[in-house]
């Protein structure tokens, strides 16, 4: 499977739990689908993780310890 970006990953992943969810999808094209969205959710979850890890370095604060805040809207 080619790199994707997150949307396109999430996209995809919608697609495929639409299609499984119809339940019109033979047993063996289900495990496929099955399949690479598992695939897709690990990516996505990495790309999660390395966002958030490139937050954390953002927000440190003087001392090198990351500064919690709350969350404006």
């Amino acid at each position: 499977m080619p790199k994707q970006n997150f949307e396109t990953s999430l996209k995809r992943l919608g697609e495929i739990v639409e299609k499984l969810e119809q339940g019109e999808v033979p047993l063996d094209d289900s495990l496929k689908l099955f399949d690479e969205g598992t695939k897709l959710v690990g990516a996505c979850n990495k790309i999660l993780d390395t966002a958030e890890q490139k937050v954390a370095l953002i927000l440190k604060g003087a001392d090198g310890e990351p500064v919690e805040s709350e969350f404006e809207s």
